[in-house]
């Protein structure tokens, strides 16, 4: 055996020999009484289909834990712990590497110890094989060991600062709404407001014509592109041939990482993690991330009180200039270990097997697949009438109207959450936009315009109806703001927009984002007509004939049961029956979103990057899960 030459550092040693031969890492650990032969068996055999690390597939099969593997590591490298805890790493050397090779191959140069520079390595094998590169930076190394938690804290005690500042201001200023320019919307806002109060002051009946026919048109587009999603719907997408075809590879599953942004959470915590533990998706690939803010004592307390198996981490986010879930998605996204980054939101509780299906379908994507959408539902869909309201608005949504949207090949405002990139094409793009309140479906929108595409696939995930009045218009006004700043980012240049999306692109961006908004905010003047069918008077009646207000008339009643038809087929594909003889009053339901608008508008002017949050853990439905868990 080749000499072996031991540097001791602060009562840590590490191995300066990269020849010499060191027993496997399952065979310390049987020497220890950690692990069976068999159970090394198993993880053998699972590394030729799966993308993970021998430890990581040790602590799902032995429960072990880092700090487990770790010791395991001392002894199989013949070095010891470098507590970064206690003596923190020279800032210096690191910039040398950056942080992000740091991250990307588990180790961190330390400090310089006599003529040597320590390395302290999650994975000391990828130390080892960059030992040429980290000579040439910093002469002759050794190797110690350390825990990711460790290595992650230590990063972002030194660079968690920068880190969010470069989370904030990832997307390109031309494709973020960070530019926005409040004051001028405000001045243009009190004018637009001024002038259509004179115009209803002196000239009504005009005012009336004028505002209801843009009402109509911006109706009409809208459910002309549902009606158009729908017929979508019905055609059968081609099946990938299949036969004959002899695959060369199977591609061994990868690591996915899920981001779960939580914020003031006292109750969602245990629930969540309980949720994520159903999953069936190998949890040796599995990286999950619970993003929480730092001065977010609720949540992490809630955390606190939860035992986190190996495969969930805490992403802690420094206070910035700006607090939103964007913003710490992009910075827990340097941290991620996945190929495959996914969103969960607080409440999700997705589909066992969704994470398979969702790998399963990358795998056979074409590259220009850069996302995949889930369908969400409610688990308290029969809590009240709100909830089953919002429970037919969302069937209708990611049931029919999206996925059509999808196969009509136009760019998919994406749902906030069951959502699933492929890692380098998020990056490639900046991320998600930090200011912007609804960054999915800003993302959608550039993903389409740099050419990418996104496929829907058929899993649920259930999460929480807001089922109460005003927080539900909370909601809906931050997403009607965020559809907005979408929509005035995006056409700043309308004509590369163009070019872009293509006509057929460009003309759905349209009627997605400027004709919801419109239609939001001029729905009171499509109701007002309902005045002359209760035999009452409406003041432009005098200006247009009975042919015109039976027209119109017609087209409303048209309108409504194609809403209905599309709703009902919806609730009865996702087996959602129960809940159609609901929909006659599900316009009722829609008004609320008329004050979201107004909500939104008057937030743009004066608070346009203020997050409103969705408060969760408030159904009664949940607390029931609660006790069943």
């Amino acid at each position: 055996m080749a000499n072996i030459e031991l540097l001791q550092i602060s009562g840590a040693s590490a191995n300066t020999n990269a020849w010499i031969t060191r027993p496997r890492l399952g065979q310390v650990l049987q020497g220890l009484g950690l692990i069976t032969q068999d159970q090394i068996k198993t993880c053998v055999a699972r590394q030729s289909t799966q993308e993970a690390r021998f430890g990581d597939l040790l602590c799902e099969e032995a429960g072990l834990n880092e700090v487990a593997i770790m010791r395991a590591l001392e002894i199989q490298w013949q070095t010891s712990e470098v507590q970064l805890d206690r003596a923190p790493p020279d800032k210096r050397m690191i910039d040398v590497l950056g942080v992000e090779h740091c991250l990307q191959r588990g180790y961190i140069p330390w400090r310089c110890v006599g003529a040597r520079t320590v390395i302290a390595a999650v994975f000391p094998d990828h130390a080892d094989q960059d030992r040429a590169l980290l000579e040439q930076h910093f002469g002759p190394i050794s190797i110690g060991v350390t825990t990711g938690k460790s290595m992650q804290a230590a990063l972002a005690e030194l660079y968690g600062t920068p880190m969010q500042n470069r989370a904030a201001l990832k997307v390109q200023d031309n494709l973020s709404c960070r530019t926005w320019r409040s004051e001028r919307f405000r001045r243009i806002l009190k004018l637009s407001f001024i002038a259509t109060a004179i115009t209803f002051y002196y000239h009504p009946a005009i005012a009336f014509i004028f505002f209801t026919f843009a009402a109509l048109i911006a109706l009409l587009v809208q459910n002309g592109l549902k009606f158009a999603a729908a017929l979508a719907m019905t055609r059968r997408t081609p099946s990938r041939p299949t036969e004959n075809v002899v695959p060369i590879h199977q591609p061994k599953l990868p690591t996915v990482s899920i981001l779960v942004p939580l914020f003031r959470e006292s109750q969602i915590a245990g629930t969540l993690i309980n949720n994520l533990s159903k999953l069936t998706y190998p949890a040796a690939l599995l990286d999950v991330c619970l993003v929480v803010e730092a001065d977010d004592q609720v949540t992490r307390t809630a955390i606190s009180k939860s035992d986190l198996p190996s495969w969930i981490r805490v992403v802690t986010v420094p206070c910035g200039l700006i607090r939103t879930k964007p913003k710490a998605m992009n910075y827990a996204l340097e941290f991620c270990r996945g190929n495959i980054i996914g969103i969960y939101d607080a409440e999700d509780s997705p589909q066992p097997d969704q994470i398979d299906k969702v790998v399963a379908q990358f795998a056979q994507a074409d590259p220009d697949v850069a996302c995949i959408q889930g369908r969400l539902q409610f688990f308290n869909a029969r809590e009240n009438w709100m909830s089953r309201c919002f429970a037919i608005d969302y069937a209708s949504w990611f049931g029919m109207v999206l996925p059509g949207i999808a196969k009509l090949g136009l760019a998919v405002p994406l749902g906030g959450t069951t959502l699933f990139f492929r890692r380098e094409i998020l990056q490639e793009l900046g991320g998600w936009d930090a200011h912007n309140v609804t960054e999915d479906a800003d993302l959608g929108i550039r993903l389409a315009r740099a050419g990418y595409r996104t496929e829907l696939c058929d899993t649920a995930t259930d999460e929480e109806a807001n089922c109460r009045a005003w927080p539900w218009v909370r909601q809906r006004s931050r997403w009607i703001k965020g559809y907005a700043m979408t929509y005035a980012t995006h056409m700043r240049r309308p004509l590369l927009l163009w070019r872009e999306l293509g006509a057929k692109g460009f003309i759905g961006f349209q009627i997605m984002f400027l004709g919801s908004i419109a239609q939001a905010l001029l729905a009171p003047m499509i109701w007002s007509w309902w005045l002359l069918l209760l035999g009452l008077p409406h003041p432009a009646s005098t200006l247009i004939s009975p042919e015109m207000v039976r027209a119109l008339g017609f087209s409303m009643i048209a309108v409504e049961l194609l809403n209905i038809t599309i709703s009902g087929v919806a609730l009865w594909r996702t087996g959602q029956r129960g809940l159609i003889p609901w929909l006659p009053t599900f316009n009722f339901y829609n008004m609320l979103a008329t004050i979201a608008a107004c909500k939104a508008m008057i937030e743009m002017a004066y608070r346009p990057f203020f997050w409103d949050k969705t408060s969760h853990g408030h159904s009664a439905a949940l607390s029931k899960k609660r006790i069943a868990a």
